[in-house]
């Protein structure tokens, strides 16, 4: 049976190394927005978007070059009928050598289509993953959602 969870994968020329270390980024790819630690075991941190979006994120797993898996302890959303869908989902970037090249998987476990959020959530991260993190990794700069003014 396959899994309806959001993935995204993408390939790059860089090493496993620097695509760890850009995911680790998470401001230099998803926001500039983020409140804590991002690169450390244990670590919690926050995500917000406008008022649209919050979310507590905590760093479940690193294993360097190879994995980042975070879990969602908290979420909010303005524009859904059940405002905490995310809460207890999981988020696994997985890295492997493909050949000469590197692949990353992203996969949101528990964002599955019956969710309100699925359709902006998946296109959401359809453009952070294939855009604003691969740019991060291939050319050194991401497209974050800039610090609010």
């Amino acid at each position: 049976m396959s899994s309806q969870d959001f993935t995204a994968i993408i390939t790059v020329d860089q090493t496993p190394e620097e695509a760890f270390a850009a995911i680790n980024n998470v401001r230099g790819w998803w926001s500039e927005e983020i409140e804590g630690g991002t690169d450390k075991i244990g670590e919690e941190f926050k995500y917000r978007f406008k008022d649209v979006h919050r979310c507590k994120m905590k760093i479940t797993e690193l294993i360097p070059s190879k994995k980042v898996a975070w879990r969602v302890l908290e979420n909010y959303f303005s524009f859904t009928e059940d405002k905490t869908e995310w809460t207890g989902t999981k988020l696994n970037f997985e890295i492997r050598k493909n050949g000469d090249k590197t692949e990353i998987q992203f996969t949101h476990l528990g964002l599955v289509p019956k969710y309100e959020c699925y359709d902006v959530c998946s296109d959401a991260w359809g453009a952070y993953i294939n855009g604003s993190l691969r740019n991060l990794i291939a050319k050194g700069e991401g497209q974050p959602n800039p610090k609010e003014k």
